[in-house]
């Protein structure tokens, strides 16, 4: 199978103007968040667009369908 680009997809491009809506968030919470809140906030944010682009260089379609069903558990609690 050819490796989709993960960056014509839409879930991904979605998921990147998440990240970027949660680091502009994020910057007016006060600074006694920095290592707590904000950092899980946008560790967060970027694993789903990282794990998206990674999910869609599996090698099948299987493949990238259980990984992206297996990713999307974390994102559920």
């Amino acid at each position: 199978m050819t490796k989709l680009p993960y960056k014509k997809l839409i879930i991904w491009q979605k998921a990147m103007d998440l990240s970027r809506a949660i680091y502009s968030f994020t910057r007016t919470l006060p600074d006694t968040e920095r290592y707590g809140l904000i950092a899980q906030m946008r560790s967060a944010a970027v694993s789903i667009a990282s794990n998206i682009a990674e999910g869609s260089q599996r090698s099948t379609k299987k493949d990238f369908l259980i990984s992206s069903i297996w990713q999307r558990g974390p994102s559920q609690n």
